[in-house]
């Protein structure tokens, strides 16, 4: 049987120090920039480097997240991004963005890969895609049933990864424009605000 991870999100420190406390395995966090947690209160450089120090001294791993598109002329912050991440010593990063992950491949070709729910990963075919990729983890679509995450796990070496907890997008994972267009606010820039949830009659 393969080992189960409890992957817990963690907004900013008080919600890493519960999570740690509570007996996740790892963590996932956002730093100031391409998070799609834009509204959590996330990590500056040197708070990232705390929270992997505290998590690293109680053998929990930290996953941090890069999961927004991200437009030409940003490429400069992404690469800058990308050492301030590696520097800190983060086990994986959760990318979206494809352009991003050519971008860790060139720079940090050590740093595990995961690909984001984000990335609309919903069959056998878009699985093993992320794994020729190079994604050595492939985070789900949020939509799927058990027996269909059953059928990927089964037929891919890389790790899966299945939401199981918290809100879950209304739409379809890392596809969804209704916020965009209601409220220009995009979901794939981190600013969804969720109208899907709203009262509609």
């Amino acid at each position: 049987m393969k080992n189960t991870e409890i992957l817990a999100p963690a907004g900013g420190r008080e919600q890493l120090i519960a999570a740690v406390r509570c007996g996740a395995d790892a963590v996932y966090l956002g730093t100031q920039r391409f998070n799609a947690r834009n509204n959590a209160t996330n990590f500056s450089a040197e708070e990232l480097n705390a929270a992997v120090t505290y998590c690293h001294e109680r053998n929990v791993s930290v996953y941090v997240t890069m999961n927004t598109l991200v437009t030409d002329n940003e490429l400069c912050d992404v690469i800058e991004e990308i050492k301030m991440i590696a520097e800190s010593g983060a086990d994986a990063v959760i990318i979206q963005d494809l352009g991003i992950a050519a971008l860790w491949k060139k720079y940090c070709p050590s740093m595990k890969l995961h690909a984001s729910t984000q990335m609309t990963i919903h069959n056998l075919s878009g699985a093993l895609e992320a794994e020729r990729l190079g994604f050595s983890r492939i985070v789900l679509a949020r939509e799927l049933s058990f027996e269909e995450i059953k059928t990927i796990a089964e037929n891919v070496n890389a790790e899966i990864d299945a939401f199981v907890h918290g809100a879950l997008c209304m739409s379809v994972s890392g596809t969804c424009l209704l916020s965009s267009m209601i409220g220009s606010r995009s979901g794939n820039r981190g600013r969804c605000a969720q109208p899907c949830r709203l009262n509609f009659n």
